[in-house]
């Protein structure tokens, strides 16, 4: 008891102290922050942009709404999380100020589109890594823990969204930031474990990409699809090894002139390896496939980003948007990304369909074209937005 009361005076001496005018730079909350919201970043980074979004009618009036929902929730932390949550009319005031908000750059469905995105990735961490909502799948969320630990996690994101970031747009309002950290302090900043993507092991193929002559393949890439394994200490499934062979063979013929292999550290939950990582290695140490030949898409944790994902890093990398690639895997999952069933989910969990398939070319050879609409950031997804 003696305890617990010395942890909430402490708490409350925190909170009604004034935080520190000096911010500092935080190199993993910059990269987790430029991943997850790249307008409410860059909004950040540049002062009077930021100025001019707190500025805009009806701002000034919501935002002390929002501070005083909050303050008085005075040391309850559940409460104090849920008064960052955007309601409807907070969330359409803030997209009507971003989007008069000059210079701020979004994807191809432009910056209202983004803000909103954005504003319902706050609302989607909040609720569950503060607030005990289910997350989409089991692979997903901040895991089981203690009601302790919970409760250690909601003070300290409490504490670091109020200390001040440099480059950080908690200074329009702390949600931003309270995201962040309550990403940072479960241990699932899974969005940024690679990055920079055009860097470590992609770094050989990115300086080949450059100087390729895209036009001397018949396909820009050959898409390998993750299958991740369901036995803890299992590096690869089975039906994994079966489509690297695939590929391997399938490359021989000389016409793609890269393989992309995507799929992330997914299954089994909290596992240590990283699907693409371990592509990448079989093709080199089995197959003998050259590094530069290859690029890994670390991240996708679904069926749906596999092509989303591989759709925007080629693009990163140069290739022509027109250009054709080929998605090689197990006639199952072949049949199923060709399916109606398939398009329907893409619809529903992105929004809009990562690419196009074209023609099948054999039953585990589906020519692709992807769609610039796979550059829109998401997230509702923060393990992979």
């Amino acid at each position: 008891m003696r305890a617990l009361l010395c942890a909430v005076a402490f708490a409350v001496a925190v909170l009604a102290a004034p935080a520190s005018a000096e911010a500092v730079g935080d190199g993993v909350m910059a990269t987790l922050s430029a991943r997850l919201f790249p307008l409410f970043d860059a909004a950040g980074r540049d002062p009077a942009t930021l100025e001019q979004i707190a500025k805009a009618p009806g701002m000034e009036s919501m935002l002390r709404v929002r501070r005083e929902r909050r303050a008085a929730c005075g040391t309850d932390l559940v409460c104090r999380a849920q008064a960052l949550l955007w309601s409807n009319s907070e969330a359409d005031a803030l997209r009507r100020a971003v989007v008069q908000a000059p210079g701020l750059r979004a994807a191809d469905d432009g910056p209202a589109a983004q803000v909103e995105r954005e504003i319902a990735g706050i609302n989607t961490i909040v609720r569950t890594y503060a607030l005990g909502a289910i997350p989409t799948t089991a692979i997903d969320g901040p895991g089981t823990v203690s009601p302790q630990d919970h409760q250690a996690r909601l003070q300290a994101a409490d504490w670091i969204a109020e200390a001040p970031r440099a480059g950080s747009a908690q200074r329009l309002d702390p949600s931003i930031d309270y995201a962040l950290a309550l990403l940072d302090v479960s241990d699932r900043t899974d969005a940024i474990g690679h990055e920079p993507l055009t860097g470590g092991a992609n770094a050989a193929a990115v300086a080949r990409a450059k100087a390729l002559d895209w036009h001397r393949y018949r396909y820009s890439a050959m898409i390998i699809t993750g299958v991740g394994p369901e036995i803890e200490g299992e590096p690869l499934s089975p039906f994994g090894k079966y489509h690297l062979r695939l590929a391997a063979r399938r490359f021989a013929q000389g016409d793609i002139a890269f393989i992309l292999v995507t799929g992330g550290r997914a299954h089994p939950r909290a596992t240590p390896f990283t699907e693409a990582d371990e592509m990448r290695k079989a093709l080199i140490d089995r197959y003998g496939v050259p590094p530069d030949a290859i690029i890994i898409e670390p991240y996708a944790r679904h069926t749906t980003t596999n092509l989303r994902n591989a759709s925007r890093l080629l693009a990163r990398i140069g290739a022509p948007l027109e250009a054709e690639t080929v998605i090689v895997c197990n006639p199952l999952q072949s049949a199923y990304i060709e399916s109606a069933k398939f398009t329907e989910r893409n619809a529903a969990e992105l929004g809009y369909q990562p690419g196009k398939i074209v023609r099948r070319a054999s039953p585990s050879e589906l020519v692709f074209r992807p769609s610039p609409a796979s550059e829109r950031v998401d997230p509702r997804d923060p393990l992979d937005p």
